[in-house]
């Protein structure tokens, strides 16, 4: 796995960013993150039109995040070691022909594992294509470089929801699987002619797979426990077994780990307090926002309660994407005159009274009061991602930047897989619950979203307890922090060269 952008110092070489390699990392993460971000609006009608219920397609979103979260640092370990150019184009290959399977499918089946393939090719093509960016650039045109990819990517995640709304109600849920597809498919021959090939000569060419597939090994039947357990019943042989299932493999990737040449996680670094506490608190951010994304946009369309169309879905999502993206050039400024700690602590603070205030939620309310908890949410967690995304790099030597940063590459892919299973089956369970004890649909409703929102509301608290431990991380931001706060909403990941 790639390190971030290196930080531009005065006499670093001014190298800025040949057309075609922008052309192709930035049009590539837009694409994929437009596509994250409008899945959730697609939900209801891939559910209407497959006949699987809602519950089932949450794995269409956890899928993607767990998938993602087991191969984000193989394959930028892959493309270091057999060419960024191979693997960055094998990403673009896999992610066209999960669309393609997606647009095909007539089962929410087909649509889950198509969404898992996903997972796989856009992890690779962000953690590749930002490698592909920072190998072509240094100096200033880096920190060019860097903020156009980060400003691609947090447009894509503010169109997402809005284009699959669009799309929704002009070609049906498929065609945003489709213009994706093509979008993908014209960037092939744009890196085919114009990105050269670059690899790290000294990287050893051993690549971990067994952690990779350990990770999922924890990740899936943990997540696969949280997302069944009202149905199965917490302690029932089932939500046991996976969760000894999934302790059997964490222990066993900490074993693999040990013994490797080159270890997926580098377990020396998780000595680091500061490391570890804004690694954490990635995760947090990442999980809160795009659980609350998920809930919310289901609640929008759901026509107990607002009864939006998937359009209307879509622009009511706005007021958060918007708010990561207004909030993102005022974080290093911040950050240099409070520094890291204070700024993720206002953060979360922010981010918690958003969720706090959603915990009043009522069946009769219009959308004008979702607004202010939507942008006090994500204009908070706009503050913490950049500034815990420098934090985790700049706690550990220069040589370990790449190691820390996969770390936290990977919480991000985590958080939102389980906070998102985390959530849905809160609100699931206590939405059931309320109507079985009588009460109306919309009512029922705004009491499991009230109920999941409490969770987020108590998991962003705990992130302002975290900022402590980041008062000790350097007060500099690095440029790639610009990239990864701007589109913190669609897991967007800045990595780079060694």
């Amino acid at each position: 796995m790639g390190s971030p952008a290196r930080d531009a110092v005065p006499g670093d070489v001014d190298r800025s960013a040949p057309a075609a390699v922008l052309i192709a990392t930035c049009v590539s993460a837009l694409v994929v993150n437009a596509n994250t971000s409008a899945v959730s609006i697609l939900l209801p009608a891939i559910s209407a039109d497959t006949g699987t219920s809602l519950d089932t397609l949450q794995w269409a979103v956890t899928g993607y995040s767990l998938v993602g979260a087991a191969v984000i640092v193989t394959s930028g370990a892959l493309g270091d070691a057999f060419g960024r150019r191979l693997v960055f184009l094998g990403g673009l290959a896999l992610f066209v022909v999960s669309c393609v399977w997606i647009a095909l499918s007539g089962s929410g089946g087909g649509v889950i594992a198509g969404r898992a393939i996903q997972g796989a090719s856009g992890a690779t093509i962000l953690a590749c294509g930002m490698s592909l960016l920072s190998v072509s650039t240094s100096g200033a045109g880096q920190v060019r470089a860097v903020t156009l990819w980060g400003g691609a990517s947090a447009v894509g995640a503010a169109a997402g929801p809005l284009a699959g709304g669009v799309l929704v109600e002009g070609t049906g849920w498929q065609g945003l699987f489709w213009i994706d597809a093509a979008i993908a498919l014209a960037c092939v021959p744009i890196t085919l002619r114009g990105v050269a090939e670059s690899r790290d000569p000294d990287r050893s060419r051993s690549i971990d797979f067994a952690g990779t597939v350990l990770i999922a090994a924890v990740l899936a039947p943990a997540l696969l426990a949280l997302s069944e357990g009202a149905s199965w019943g917490w302690a029932s042989a089932g939500v046991l077994g996976c969760f000894a299932v999934a302790l059997a493999a964490g222990v066993a990737f900490v074993a693999v780990e040990r013994r490797v040449d080159a270890p997926l996680v580098d377990l020396r670094l998780l000595r680091d307090r500061v490391l570890i506490a804004a690694t954490v608190g990635i995760l947090l951010s990442s999980g809160v926002i795009n659980a609350l994304m998920y809930l919310v946009s289901l609640y929008f369309q759901n026509p107990a309660t607002l009864a939006l169309s998937p359009l209307q879905a879509g622009l009511a999502t706005l007021p958060a994407t918007v708010g990561l993206i207004v909030i993102t050039p005022l974080v290093p400024r911040t950050v240099q005159r409070l520094g890291i700690g204070p700024v993720i602590a206002v953060g979360f603070a922010a981010a918690t009274a958003g969720c706090a205030l959603l915990v009043f939620v009522q069946g009769d309310w219009r959308y004008g009061a979702f607004v202010l908890p939507l942008v006090l949410l994500a204009a908070g967690l706009g503050f913490v991602n950049g500034p815990a995304s420098s934090a985790s790099t700049s706690s550990v030597s220069a040589d370990d930047v790449g190691a820390a940063s996969g770390i936290s590459n990977m919480a991000r892919y985590i958080g939102a897989a389980a906070f998102t299973a985390a959530v849905a089956t809160v609100n699931a369970t206590v939405g059931e619950s309320r109507r079985s004890g009588g009460e109306g649909a919309a009512d029922a409703l705004a009491a499991g979203l009230s109920s999941a929102c409490l969770l987020l509301a108590i998991a962003a608290g705990a992130g302002m307890l975290l900022s402590v431990l980041a008062v000790r991380a350097r007060r500099r931001v690095r440029p790639g922090a610009y990239g990864a706060a701007a589109a913190s909403h669609a897991l967007t990941v800045p990595v780079g060269d060694r």
